[in-house]
């Protein structure tokens, strides 16, 4: 008896966004008597970090620091309209939203400026700090909060902005079923280094290396966060979960979910990720969409790599002991 080692490999590429209706998100952007900037949506963030993402958006084109950004996510009887977090969807089309409202928003701040510091408004830029100034000066400027307060109280200026990320519908060719059904395709692919012991049948995941390719990472740490968390489901999925793990007997099957049997942090793998980037024509600032695939491609890896130590083709999960024993015993008796 012994446990044995294997490494195997999946690759995946996965579509940004879907293309039912069109996919809209709208977001709302305006300024506060203090110099903020509130960004309203109806997106959720599920932990992934959709504000995060979408205050360092808004805060790139209104030229803005990122503190001056609140990103408010409302509700969906209050906020603009969004279709869901789903489909990794997320960054793509927020972003986009975004990036539409807040430069409708630039423009009025700047053309308040204008007014405020008598100059012509495509003669102004902001330098990122919080200032907008005039091109080539550094006396002719003016702070946001000083030009929030005029606008407010002054000039009676809303500054403000509105953007909608729409995809056109695309309908399949009655004659060949070409459509374009998303708006990009990202890609992954891990590599699974795991330990079958023969005589248990017990897996165990010593190593998952991932390399994804996003489009551009507009915050990096958070995406390679969101990689290993997304792996770390892929195990989840791969090893544990199911609901019914011995269908149609559920005598051992789980009663509630204090006993749905999911990794703790003694079954995660040491954890390795890199992230490529090929900017997307169509995201904001080259974004493409990341979220469920890195559940994916770690969950056929662990199968490979199953194969590759052992012999055992598995093709059912959860990859269970029990699986792995009567593999074992399958290529024994045609031995």
């Amino acid at each position: 008896m012994a446990k044995l080692r294997g490494r195997g490999y999946a690759a995946v590429n996965y579509p940004t966004g879907m293309n039912l209706g069109g996919d809209p998100t709208q977001a709302l952007v305006h300024s506060t008597t203090t110099g903020n900037f509130v960004v309203s949506l109806s997106s959720v963030d599920l932990g992934q970090g959709l504000k995060t993402v979408a205050a360092q958006v808004a805060a790139e084109t209104l030229g803005l620091p990122y503190e001056n950004i609140i990103v408010d996510t409302a509700d969906t009887d209050t906020g603009p309209h969004c279709m869901g977090t789903f489909a990794s969807r997320g960054t793509h089309r927020v972003g986009n939203a975004v990036i539409m409202a807040a430069q409708e928003a630039r423009e009025a701040m700047l053309a308040a400026a204008a007014e405020e510091l008598e100059v012509d408004a495509e003669d102004l830029e902001t330098d990122g700090t919080g200032f907008i100034k005039l091109k080539g000066s550094e006396e002719v400027k003016i702070h946001v909060v000083d030009l929030a307060m005029a606008a407010h109280f002054k000039l009676g200026r809303t500054i403000a902005g509105r953007g909608i990320f729409l995809k056109e519908r695309s309908y399949p060719d009655p004659e060949t079923g070409k459509m374009d059904p998303d708006s990009a395709q990202a890609h992954a692919c891990t590599v699974a280094d795991v330990e079958v012991d023969d005589e248990t049948g017990v897996i165990e995941v010593l190593a998952l290396h991932n390399v994804y390719e996003v489009g551009r990472a507009i915050n990096p740490r958070m995406a390679k966060q969101q990689i290993e968390g997304g792996a770390w489901m892929g195990i989840s999925h791969a090893l544990f979960e199911a609901t019914d793990p011995y269908y149609p007997q559920r005598d051992h099957g789980p009663r509630d979910f204090e006993e749905y049997l999911m990794p703790g942090p003694a079954d995660n793998a040491v954890m390795e990720s890199d992230i490529i980037e090929f900017p997307a024509a169509n995201g904001p600032y080259g974004a493409k969409g990341i979220g469920e695939m890195t559940a994916n491609a770690p969950i056929p890896a662990i199968a490979n790599a199953v194969f590759d130590a052992c012999g055992v083709r598995l093709t059912e999960m959860p990859f269970t002991p029990e699986s792995v024993l009567r593999g074992l015993d399958e290529l024994r008796a045609r031995a």
